[in-house]
């Protein structure tokens, strides 16, 4: 009878107990959400308070307890962003592309850019202006030229490793029923239900990722539709579930394999802005030709069911919350528990919206929203905003290949473990004041101040 129990109980412990014994080494840091700090990183001690301090927290680590690989964490380029930066000296240039995407600072390595004019363009544009050209023939990205591919070239000379995806806002406005790129109009923000058009439209997206790549620029995957519920005064399109797939499966990835095309296809980017698209193109036959699904403004209990539904597709983060301009430090401390609610219902990565806009934060369309980054034109100054603290610490942390564990806290939480099998822990202390946590590990408990109103990164290696 003892020789069966512990057998049951070594099979039991033996996953705990071959992963590795608690707490060997403990590396910690923080930023809290002022403005100005292009470095907001700093060192904090890994303390374990005297035994008669109090906790207020308590944070439970499961290493064995795997979930999603993820994918990355970035930004989206945009057009008003290119200008920015290049209305500065080539020094403040580097400076800012260097704080964004350089391994030793915020580190950025899966990222956005727009298919033609997004609403962050300066105004609507697409690479085929020219009505009925089916066959491309008058196809250009001589506007890119100009902002935005100096702008992603700048980031891949820095990190050549970059994801980057692509999705249209709107297809060229003679594809459409309204023959406007933008919404709100008297006839329908559609794409024509037209096969010629279909078979235009895929061999505009082979033409796009072509002429990228001849200028230095790899597009890794592209979501067919940007938002297919909106309807809007800015370049939109609204696309059923259904047309997306048909679009996509039967049009853009044949052309794609026959153009020896290799980035990947996604539907998306889907939202909840009234409809659950997401659930309903995921019910449909065919849906598993995708390569999976681009998500941005999702509830979270949405996204767990759209996992479910379809384990086997890939469902990653196309779009933070973009706020309204104002860039306050309020708005950047919930930037943690925006990304930990989409990565911890099971998404591979984050991808924040405007990474850079100019002084007066609107777009083309006069909508003021956050970036992280914003840049004075005329007076070449260069102004860090709370959000890039947090989203610094972030990326800076949770890199491409770390793997997702379960955990448990009350405050916003993100767990992953890297290949090295060292855990990586963000946590938001909301508190208004200093806060001791007690951290739970392989049977060990340890505890540890957190600054008030801050995120802290916690590396823990557990093997000798």
């Amino acid at each position: 009878m003892a020789n069966r129990l512990a057998v049951v109980l070594g099979v039991f412990l033996f996953p705990f107990l071959a992963y590795g014994q608690g707490f060997k080494d403990v590396k910690m840091h923080y930023v809290t959400f002022e403005k100005g700090e292009a470095n907001p990183l700093k060192p904090l001690p890994f303390e374990t308070t005297d035994e008669n301090v109090k906790w207020g927290h308590e944070i439970v680590l499961y290493p064995n307890i795997e979930h999603q690989t993820i994918e990355g964490i970035g930004g989206a380029f945009n057009e008003i962003g290119g200008e920015a930066l290049l209305s500065l000296p080539k020094e403040q240039q580097e400076e800012v592309m260097q704080n964004l995407f350089a391994s030793d600072k915020a580190g950025f390595t899966f990222c956005r850019t727009a298919i033609g004019a997004s609403d962050f363009g300066i105004d609507a544009y697409s690479y085929s202006e020219k009505a009925d050209d089916y066959k491309m023939k008058y196809f250009s990205i001589e506007r890119d030229q100009k902002y935005v591919l100096p702008y992603l070239q700048k980031a891949f000379e820095i990190n050549p490793n970059l994801t980057l995806f692509g999705s249209p806002w709107s297809p060229p406005a003679w594809m459409k029923e309204n023959n406007s790129m933008v919404g709100l109009t008297e006839k329908n923000n559609y794409l024509k239900t037209d096969k010629k058009i279909y078979k235009a439209y895929a061999n505009y997206f082979v033409k796009y990722i072509k002429a990228y790549q001849q200028n230095g620029v790899r597009i890794d995957r592209i979501c067919v539709q940007n938002e297919n519920d909106a309807n809007t005064k800015y370049p939109s399109c609204t696309m059923p579930p259904a047309q997306m797939l048909d679009l996509a499966t039967n049009y853009i990835i044949p052309t794609f394999k026959k153009e020896n095309i290799d980035a990947e296809v996604y539907a998306g980017t889907l939202r909840t802005a009234i409809k659950a698209d997401i659930l309903e193109l995921l019910s449909l036959e065919g849906v598993d030709q995708l390569a999976g699904v681009g998500i941005q403004y999702t509830s979270p209990n949405i996204i767990t069911d759209a996992v479910r539904m379809q384990p086997n597709l890939k469902m990653f983060h196309t779009e933070g919350h973009c706020y309204n301009g104002k860039n306050t430090v309020e708005q950047g401390a919930h930037r943690l528990e925006e990304v930990a609610d989409y990565i911890n219902s099971g998404l591979t990565n984050f991808c924040y919206w405007n990474m850079i806009l100019n002084e007066t934060t609107e777009s083309g369309w006069d909508w003021p929203q956050n970036s992280l980054i914003n840049i004075d034109r005329e007076k070449k100054t260069i102004q860090y905003n709370p959000d890039y603290n947090a989203m610094y610490i972030i990326s800076h942390f949770i890199k491409p290949g770390d793997v997702r564990i379960a955990s448990n806290s009350k405050k916003p939480l993100l767990t992953v473990k890297d290949k090295e099998g060292n855990l990586k822990v963000l946590i938001h202390n909301t508190d208004n004041k200093d806060a001791v946590y007690q951290i739970h590990l392989n049977g060990e408990k340890k505890k540890v101040v957190l600054p008030k109103n801050s995120i802290t990164a916690m590396v823990i290696r557990t093997q000798a």
